[in-house]
């Protein structure tokens, strides 16, 4: 069904020039909402097949808005980026009871890149929650991703009490109550990252506060290791990130993911959220990552498709 425009976004100043607008589609027969950004060609028209198609998955009961300034750096870096609001998120209905799960919310993103007729893979970006879900949907979908980024993700097997490791699941919900505030501490970081937060989060928590709880319960029992081995062995370019004073998704879940990975991972200077306070540090991060994505894509492209296996690309990887 082709998509209606509701609204134009406002440019962020920081930000490079790109065309942004707030849509309307229907995935599975059920209305959705979503934000698409590109960069403009020289005549100020999109750019087209050039740029690189990328899903961002937002993180729990936020949405496209709170990202605006980190989706305008991926811009800048000549991707075209497609930012859904979740099922339960920013108008976005409730996935049906029967498929509410991370596998559900999976075969809905596959749903909505059928919708939105993206017909080639994408490089995947998610964040906490949206993490979980970009797991999954490479897991269940691998036809539909290229590159995996995960930032401060769900889906980790362990947590830390004291100087036991325990399994994830067995983590109390007052633990991460308790470390939620600390994502926005210190102050100089609190007035970057409230306001956007908010923005997102308290709309969602009255339209849908629902959501928001039965959400928050599936995130934090979230334990993808299985997954992530299995991406291991298919070979799928992978890339977790994690902020060195991440309370929300301790330490312990970001070395369980590398460790079932086989990859070190990259730790940042920042909290759970460090891409809404530091959205420039967030392009610095992500231009290297980018710019192999769209060479392996132009490499494809020209050889008229090629393994993951393929030397140059292993090269690229490393």
């Amino acid at each position: 069904m082709t998509d209606t425009a509701i609204d134009v976004a406002a440019d962020v100043p920081e930000a490079p020039a790109a065309r942004v607008a707030w849509r309307r589609t229907w995935v599975d027969d059920r209305p959705a909402l979503y934000g698409v950004a590109e960069p403009s060609g020289p005549d100020g028209s999109p750019a087209g097949a050039t740029t690189l198609p990328v899903l961002f998955l937002h993180g729990w009961a936020l949405g496209y808005r709170a990202y605006r300034q980190s989706i305008d750096r991926l811009v800048s870096l000549g991707c075209r980026v497609y930012a859904p609001a979740l099922p339960g998120f920013g108008g976005t209905p409730d996935l049906p009871r029967r498929h509410f799960s991370l596998s559900g919310y999976a075969d809905w993103v596959d749903s909505f890149l059928d919708a939105v007729d993206v017909d080639e893979e994408v490089f995947v970006v998610g964040h906490s929650f949206g993490g979980g879900v970009a797991i999954k949907t490479a897991h269940r979908h691998p036809a539909r991703v290229r590159t995996l980024v995960l930032i401060n993700s769900i889906g980790g097997s362990s947590w830390q009490s004291g100087p036991t490791l325990k399994p994830i699941g067995d983590r109390p919900l007052w633990d991460w109550g308790l470390h939620f505030p600390s994502d926005i501490w210190p102050l100089a970081q609190a007035t970057k990252v409230l306001p956007v937060v908010l923005a997102d989060a308290l709309p969602n928590l009255v339209r849908n506060p629902g959501a928001v709880w039965k959400v928050g319960q599936l995130a934090r029992r979230a334990d993808l290791t299985r997954e992530l081995q299995e991406l291991r062995e298919r070979k799928l370019p992978v890339v977790v990130l994690w902020g060195a004073r991440d309370g929300v998704v301790p330490r312990a879940a970001f070395d369980a993911m590398c460790t079932a990975l086989g990859s070190e991972g990259e730790i940042v200077d920042g909290s759970h959220s460090w891409l809404l306070a530091d959205p420039d540090q967030f392009g610095e991060v992500m231009t290297n990552h980018v710019e192999v994505a769209k060479l392996a894509r132009r490499l494809e492209d020209e050889s008229g498709g090629w393994s993951r296996n393929h030397p140059v690309f292993r090269w690229l990887r490393r």
